[in-house]
């Protein structure tokens, strides 16, 4: 049963991990991983401190051990040389004190000579480990200096995407259908391309119908009554008429006026 809801919740975890992946901004990831990667070069630049520290801090401890060594020997080597001198001049007492004291030198000589070898061993492996740290940092910073040149290029990415992805949107708002409230293209077009074809069907009708000859035969003879007004007034005014129209009058005239008789022939008898 444990085994069964130990399944069951790595399920249901990889399930939300893939949702909340699908939904979750690519570039709020992304700055997520920098930083990450950036606390983590921090943390490892703080534990090489803390190695380099150690090493430092071992350096000395060795370097005081070997100048209390120095030391040592040299107050060893004193003692001896007063217990010999007073030994010769005959001054026993003198002799076993200086005697005494040399041993004692000499027991802390061995001290300092045991403490002077562990603090070498432990200078070398601090040192080991300093070049390390400082290797790991190294490259660690080589990494995160490449990811951040990387995190340009995948920001890049994301925008050219995105713009990618408004691009194939508009073109495919023009040939299809985007919703209910917006109509396509397409459609405006169809519509526009009737509302045309009607309004034309309509004017043709309106041309060839009885009344629009009527409203053309009106304006035709308000022209000609507009004309033959203009005329009386230039005759009026003395003014010839020019034009089409002037030279129709005497034809006109000669049309309407009565035809004489010829003159009668005189009879044979007068």
């Amino acid at each position: 049963m444990i085994k069964f809801f130990k399944r069951f919740w790595n399920y249901v975890t990889a399930g939300a991990n893939q949702k909340f992946n699908e939904k979750a901004d690519p570039k709020i990831q992304l700055e997520q991983a920098i930083t990450e990667a950036q606390d983590q070069h921090r943390r490892l630049r703080e534990h090489a401190a803390n190695v380099i520290a150690n090493q430092k801090q071992t350096e000395l401890q060795l370097n005081r051990q070997l100048e209390q060594l120095e030391k040592l020997n040299a107050n060893a080597r004193q003692a001896v040389k007063m217990a010999d001198d007073a030994s010769k001049a005959g001054d026993a007492a003198k002799a076993a004190e200086y005697n005494r004291a040399a041993e004692t030198i000499a027991t802390q000589l061995v001290a300092v000579e045991g403490q002077v070898a562990s603090l070498k061993e432990s200078a070398y492996s601090a040192a080991q480990a300093s070049d390390q740290a400082k290797a790991a940092v190294a490259t660690n910073g080589q990494m995160l200096q490449k990811k951040l040149a990387e995190r340009q290029q995948l920001l890049s990415q994301l925008e050219q995407a995105k713009m990618q992805e408004q691009m194939n949107k508009a073109m495919e708002s023009l040939s299809e259908t985007v919703g209910q409230e917006v109509p396509t293209l397409n459609e405006v077009r169809d519509k526009i391309e009737q509302r045309y074809a009607k309004a034309k069907g309509m004017s043709e009708l309106n041309e060839s119908s009885v009344e629009t000859r009527m409203l053309e035969v009106e304006q035709a003879a308000q022209n000609v009554e507009a004309q033959s007004r203009l005329d009386e007034i230039r005759a009026q005014l003395g003014i010839e008429t020019t034009g089409a129209a002037a030279p129709a009058a005497p034809a006109v005239a000669e049309a309407t006026a009565p035809a004489t008789e010829p003159p009668a022939e005189p009879s044979p008898g007068v």
